[in-house]
């Protein structure tokens, strides 16, 4: 080996240790927000992210704790906190926020901050986190809204924290507008924490290899990862392929529609022909779409390649402004994620034929997130009826359904693909709100049959545990159309809403469970992949032994 040769593949390996510790920086970064979060959402169900990024405002690495909605998102909202607040006017100990649904994550649930991380008095870096708090006013989380204006508290782009200072006034402003005020600033703190942690870290590790510039390597790994992405795009078939999915809607059935074009080192991603926006909370803006579109694509394409600035380049993502995927401001969005994990299924569908050896059919895709509460007028209810005025609570449980089944191996039952989010602990949720979940269970048959089997869907049974009514904000999927099979394999099953008496509820929207009813959900299940006849008797047997199907 030549000298130049040893000092390139030197170089190299210098390069991935870093970036390695980089990644181990931005992982202490999101562990220091569970460790500290106040609300589930945080600290069970990891419904955050974390980044960092050059001074650029280019991504460089994520944290794996996380979901794609957030982090992908993220990937553009440094760019537009640093148009509001340049960093050259940033000092030490800065902390911005901003939880603007149109250059952030969506919706106004999910709260965003950027912090400069500086170096002998010198900005090297950022730091941006993510997570979905419990509440931020307004009607609450869910789709029932029909401005963004009634979904919350909107924070513009502002000082969350000036050189080390609280903004006292702004979390005066917070808590006045919340019904979870401990929980909310709970969760800001921990926001604040963590991005403080992951500012020393980064600091101690460039003293530790007497480095004073992130540039070197930024540049080094974004144009890497990008290489290695459009190379793995120009292994699968250029042309130019489409897929259309019927998703329930609100209040009526909608279209997805993709056309994807593959070709020259690149993947074009265009939704013209979805359905036009709805009057309702499930809307997209067009950063959240480019979120989980760009995701599909990555996970089918190039799932092993470094999840940064450089790797997402080479995919674009356009929806028309006015669709379902790309509304414009005032437009309601409060439960966008129910559409926006729709998605990867799509693209994944459209990309089914230019993939070598095909891709994965239809999963339950939107992760079923449900709001249980009890407002003042069901309190009242009770009282007028001479019972003891019962306990008002807000509180978000997450379930999922099963992932479509791929050619060569079976979906995954109750995971949460694409958001990535888990489930919130049993005992916890019955801890922090007066609710009793009386089943949580595996839903036997409701994986779609093929070669390979869809992943299996749950049932949760959920009740208030001192029998007074109480409310639902249902944000449900695939209750209408199940997940579809691919290759010949069959649906998923439909998800089911109802009460245990068997009055049937609405997929979305705002219900009452009536005094000593029970809410049961039947989360969907992923479809099968190629003909069932094709699946060997031993899995079947295995199946039906461990009660499956």
């Amino acid at each position: 080996m030549t000298a130049t040769a040893t000092t390139d593949t030197h170089h190299a390996i210098r390069q991935q240790v870093l970036w390695t510790r980089l990644v181990a920086v931005v992982e202490e970064q999101a562990l220091t927000m569970k460790r500290t979060g106040f609300s589930t959402s945080v600290r069970e169900a990891d419904d955050l992210s974390c980044g960092v990024f050059d001074t650029r405002a280019r991504m460089l690495a994520q944290a794996v704790t996380g979901t794609p909605g957030h982090v992908n998102s993220m990937a553009n909202a440094v760019g537009w906190f640093l148009r509001e607040c340049p960093l050259e006017t940033l000092k030490p100990g800065d902390v911005l926020i901003s939880n603007n649904p149109w250059i952030g994550t969506g919706h106004l649930h999910d709260l965003c901050v950027v912090a400069p991380c500086f170096l002998d008095g010198r900005p090297v870096a950022l730091f941006s986190a993510t997570a979905h708090i419990v509440d931020i006013g307004g009607r609450g989380w869910g789709p029932d809204g029909r401005q963004v204006y009634e979904e919350g508290l909107h924070i513009p782009v502002m000082h969350l924290v000036r050189e080390g200072r609280v903004n006292e006034d702004l979390l005066k402003i917070v808590r006045g507008n919340v019904r979870e005020a401990a929980q909310v600033e709970g969760d800001v703190f921990s926001l604040i924490a963590c991005v403080s942690e992951a500012n020393r870290r980064l600091a101690a590790l460039m003293r530790e290899y007497g480095i004073d510039t992130l540039a070197p390597l930024a540049d080094w790994l974004i144009a890497t990862s990008e290489r290695a992405t459009r190379e793995a795009i120009g292994r699968l078939r250029p042309g130019t392929y489409r897929h259309a999915a019927r998703i329930d809607g609100y209040d009526r059935p909608m279209d997805l529609v993709a056309t994807v074009t593959v070709g020259g080192g690149e993947i074009l991603v265009d939704f013209t022909g979805t359905s036009p926006a709805a009057p309702f909370g499930i809307n997209l803006v067009l950063n959240y779409t480019q979120a989980y579109a760009s995701y599909g694509v990555k996970c089918l394409v190039a799932p092993d390649i470094p999840n940064n600035a450089g790797s997402l380049a080479p995919i674009k993502v356009t929806a028309p402004e006015g669709c379902l995927l790309n509304v414009p401001h005032p437009y309601p969005v409060s439960a966008r994620h129910i559409i926006g994990h729709l998605l990867p299924d799509v693209v994944i569908a459209a990309l089914e034929d230019a993939v070598p050896g095909g891709g994965m059919a239809d999963c339950s895709a939107a992760l079923w997130c449900a709001t249980f509460r009890r407002t003042a007028d069901m309190a009242a209810e009770a009282v007028r009826d001479g019972r003891l005025a019962p306990r008002l609570f807000e509180v978000s449980l997450f379930a999922s359904g099963g992932t479509g089944a791929r050619r060569d191996r079976d979906g995954l039952s109750t995971t949460a693909f694409p958001s990535g989010v888990r489930t919130m602990s049993v005992e916890v949720t019955e801890s922090i709100a007066p609710v009793i979940i009386w089943r949580k269970e595996l839903r036997p048959g409701s994986g779609g049959e093929g070669a390979a089997r869809g992943g299996l869907g749950q049932i949760v049974e959920v009740a208030s545990a001192d029998g007074e009514a109480w409310a639902v904000s249902a944000m449900f999927e695939r209750v209408q159309f199940p997940a579809l099979g691919r290759k010949g394999g069959g649906a998923g099953a439909a998800g089911t809403v109802a009460l245990a008496s068997g009055v049937q509820l609405r997929g979305k929207g705002l219900q009452q469970v009536p005094a000593g009813e029970r809410l049961v959900l039947g989360t969907p299940g992923g479809a099968g992949y190629g003909p069932p006849q094709d699946r060997p008797a031993e899995a079947i047997a295995r199946d039906r032994k461990a009660g499956l199907i």
